[in-house]
């Protein structure tokens, strides 16, 4: 296992953890929902570094590491890059996951958002993969799996939620042209048509 891979993907978490304590509004609950869906980003990382200071071997062939290891700097890179575009993205903190009285009153349509409706969630899947490319072993596969689910039911919830408020129509249309995780192949508008996005300001 490289250390210099190791450090990033400890990093990434770090910036992941730190989100809720930086960015996100704090007026919301770390209710069971919530720990439900936040607990394989405490784990995941731990027993990664677990797994390397007890010298664990992972399941991959000793010829796969240096190219898993390249490639799990590249997804940390690029999910820790996708991270500070969204909050650049944002004017205002947002709820934590999972508030039931989280009512939307404005609607993001630019930046991290113009072709991914929950960037956010892409850049912790981008975490997994990389966490699963530094240590190949079925519990990183485990964690990836399990946090997409997750983070796939959360925003299931949120896009039904912003479908069904005063936002709807507009909201509908960005679906339709918008990858929940990862860009929609196809051209977006270049003329500002509104469109509205899965994070929610207040």
């Amino acid at each position: 296992m490289d250390g210099s891979a190791l450090l990033l993907l400890s990093l990434n978490f770090a910036c992941i953890g730190a989100l809720p304590r930086v960015f996100f509004r704090s007026d919301g609950r770390l209710n069971v929902k919530w720990w439900l869906t936040a607990w394989p980003f405490f784990l995941c990382p731990a027993l990664v570094v677990l797994a390397a200071v007890l010298g664990r071997e992972p399941l991959a062939p000793v010829g796969w590491r240096t190219g898993l290891d390249l490639l799990a700097v590249v997804l940390d890179a690029a999910s820790i890059a996708l991270i500070f575009l969204t909050l650049g993205t944002h004017r205002v903190p947002l709820a934590l996951w999972h508030q039931d009285d989280d009512a939307p009153r404005h609607l993001v349509t630019h930046g991290a958002y113009r072709r991914i409706r929950h960037p956010f969630y892409s850049a912790f899947l981008l975490a997994f993969l990389a966490a699963l490319c530094v240590w190949p072993h079925w519990v990183t596969a485990a964690f990836a799996v399990y946090g997409f689910a997750a983070l796939r039911s959360t925003a299931v919830r949120e896009e039904r939620r912003l479908a069904a408020s005063e936002f709807g129509a507009q909201y509908r249309s960005y679906l339709a042209r918008s990858g929940r995780f990862f860009p929609r192949l196809g051209r977006i508008p270049a003329d500002g048509t509104p469109a509205a996005a899965a994070a929610v300001e207040h």
